[in-house]
């Protein structure tokens, strides 16, 4: 059995309809699901505003890749495209495998190319961290501490005033 903590993106097309879908596409595994925020694009800021949020899951499955599998799979019915010129570019939906837990609550570490765990840029993410807090106000980013401490301590508290807490929005 596994837990994992995804982070789910949109700026493209009905951006709540996208994050609903990959939600719907996980309900059977949905433990907590945060609240929705509007956030300003990350790395390549020529772009839409994303809606953000974080998932709980949980699975029988022992192997973590089965997340990452199950992201690209909801990226791609939410015709997902890549462009290889713009890594940080615009998307119809984004799945990011943040963090992963074995049965017995151990983090999972590991650096493949395809999934490295814990996700190795969350701890700078604002739009990964204020979500995750509303669903986990105690948990622990594995190598780099509490998520209530990144998300007061520089650059993350910087990034924390631009994200719109959206409460008009659901996502259950």
């Amino acid at each position: 059995m596994t837990t994992a903590v995804l982070s789910l993106g949109s700026n493209l097309g009905d951006r709540l309809a996208q994050l609903r879908s990959a939600v719907d596409g996980l309900r059977d595994h949905v433990v907590a699901v945060s609240g929705v925020y509007e956030t300003p694009a990350w790395g390549d800021t020529d772009q839409p505003d994303y809606l953000n949020a974080v998932v709980v899951v949980t699975d029988d499955a022992d192997d973590p890749r089965r997340w990452l599998d199950r992201a690209r799979e909801l990226e791609a019915a939410a015709q997902r495209e890549r462009d290889p010129n713009r890594r940080f570019g615009p998307r119809t939906l984004d799945v990011d495998v943040i963090a992963v837990w074995t049965a017995a609550g151990e983090p999972v570490i590991g650096d493949d190319p395809e999934l490295t765990l814990p996700h190795p840029r969350a701890h700078l993410r604002a739009f990964v961290l204020r979500p995750w807090l509303d669903v986990q106000p105690y948990a622990r980013l594995p190598g780099s501490g509490f998520i209530y401490d990144l998300v007061r301590a520089d650059p993350v508290a910087g990034d924390v005033a631009g994200l719109v807490a959206r409460p008009d929005l659901s996502l259950e």
